[in-house]
């Protein structure tokens, strides 16, 4: 009896748990999404004059003006070729993360959970809000992670007590004829 409201209560702890760490998914991904959006709007200005000359000089390329001012004799232009190398390649590390997550709900929560930007990742959970938002998406995440949740534990225990079983018929045979 008192092992059967153990279970029951167990597997509501472990549904409401789940119930409230799916909700927090669509929650984090738009947070991570609007740090992404915030970045690339302000690298973006950063590079805007990089590109209007680029644009004009290099018919669009700036990696060809990073190799001119890389090949100039003078120190500050070739100083300054680093400085427009790592604008160029935050604009484009922030470009390609903001196209992934553009995709469906579930190809964002997926690319954030296996293949997010660590900075941003650390930057999202450093100011990160825990919420309970009701909308349809947040229970949506919040039933399919409890629901897979709880049925993972349930095969879990399943599996203890049939391998369990399986061991004691193993020693009640091998003690039976050895008898």
């Amino acid at each position: 009896m008192i092992l059967s409201l153990l279970k029951t209560y167990s597997r509501l702890l472990i549904f409401g748990f789940g119930l409230l760490l799916g909700i927090q998914v669509p929650n984090f991904v738009d947070q991570y999404s609007r740090r992404i959006d915030a970045h690339y709007q302000e690298v973006s200005e950063n590079i805007s004059g990089f590109q209007s000359t680029a644009d004009l000089l290099f018919s669009g390329d700036l990696e060809e003006l990073i190799r001119y001012y890389r090949q100039s004799n003078d120190a500050v232009f070739e100083s300054d070729a680093q400085s427009i190398g790592n604008i160029v390649d935050r604009y484009n590390r922030i470009r390609n993360e903001r196209d992934a997550l553009s995709g469906s709900a579930l190809s964002a929560a997926i690319h954030v959970v296996l293949y997010s930007d660590k900075e941003f990742v650390d930057e999202t959970l450093a100011q990160y809000g825990y919420t309970v938002p009701l909308n349809m998406l947040a229970v949506e995440w919040g039933l399919a992670i409890a629901l897979f949740l709880t049925i993972a534990m349930d095969l879990g225990l399943f599996g203890c007590v049939k391998c369990a079983g399986l061991i004691s018929r193993k020693r009640k045979k091998n003690h039976l004829g050895s008898l």
